[in-house]
């Protein structure tokens, strides 16, 4: 699913633990199990998602 990503920018759609919803876009740096770790980049800081709490995905759009 995620794993041709890895290297690359996606846009996602997150549920964090507390049932929010937000939208990011990240930079894949790898994925062990269900965490998907990456780089935020609107932070510029490090990341874990948990797979199973990404509820859409897309190719970034470079702007």
């Amino acid at each position: 699913m995620l794993e041709k990503y890895i290297g690359q920018r996606v846009e996602i759609v997150y549920l964090d633990r507390t049932g929010n919803i937000t939208q990011r876009k990240i930079e894949i740096k790898g994925i062990r199990g269900s965490i998907v770790r990456a780089t935020c980049l609107q932070t510029g800081a490090p990341r874990t998602f948990r797979l199973d709490r990404i509820l859409a995905w897309q190719p970034a759009k470079i702007a």
